[in-house]
C-alpha cells in the first residue's frame, strides 16, 4: 500500500497584479517551503481576466506561507483545504551518461518501482553546460536509468 499523508492546498485569485509579481511569487513560495506552486488563468467577476495561485505545503508550513502569499500578492485573504494523498515510496539514484551525472527520481510501491523519472534541474544544467538541446540530455538519462 502507498504511504499516506496529508497536505494544505493555499488558494487565491489575482486579477490586480502583473504575471511577473506572479511569477516572482511562485519562485519565492517554492523557496519558502511549498511543495508544490502552479497558477490557472480564471476570469473573475465583471469578466476580468485573472489568475489562480495555486500551491501544496505541509500542514505544519502552512501558516506561515498562508502570510508569505498575501505579502507577496497583495491579496487580502488566502483559502485553504486540507487534502489526504497517497505517496510513492521515494529515493535518487544517480546515473552516466555521456553528458555527466543526473538524479533519477525512483518511485516504488510495495517494493515495485513504477516510476523512473530524471531530475529536471539535472538535466537543464547539463543541457545548458554542454550546449546541447535538453531533450537529448532528458533521453540519455532515461536511458541509462533503464
Amino acid at each position: 500500500m502507498p504511504a499516506a499523508d496529508q497536505v494544505v492546498e493555499l488558494v487565491v485569485n489575482l486579477d490586480d497584479v502583473t504575471p511577473q509579481l506572479v511569477g516572482h511569487a511562485q519562485t519565492a513560495l517554492m523557496d519558502a517551503g511549498a511543495l508544490d506552486c502552479w497558477t490557472t488563468p480564471i476570469l473573475m467577476k465583471k469578466q476580468r481576466p485573472g489568475v489562480c495561485l495555486s500551491l501544496l505545503c505541509r500542514p505544519a508550513d502552512a501558516d506561515a506561507l498562508a502570510t508569505r502569499v498575501l505579502e507577496l500578492t497583495g491579496s487580502f485573504g488566502v483559502r485553504r483545504r486540507m487534502w489526504d494523498r497517497v505517496v510513492l515510496d521515494r529515493h535518487h539514484e544517480t546515473v552516466d551518461t555521456p553528458y555527466g551525472s543526473v538524479r533519477i527520481k525512483v518511485g516504488q510501491l510495495d517494493g515495485r518501482v513504477i516510476v523512473r523519472r530524471p531530475e529536471y534541474e539535472d538535466v537543464r544544467t547539463l543541457a545548458q553546460q554542454r550546449g546541447v538541446p535538453l531533450r537529448d540530455v532528458m533521453a540519455a538519462a532515461e536511458e541509462a536509468s533503464r
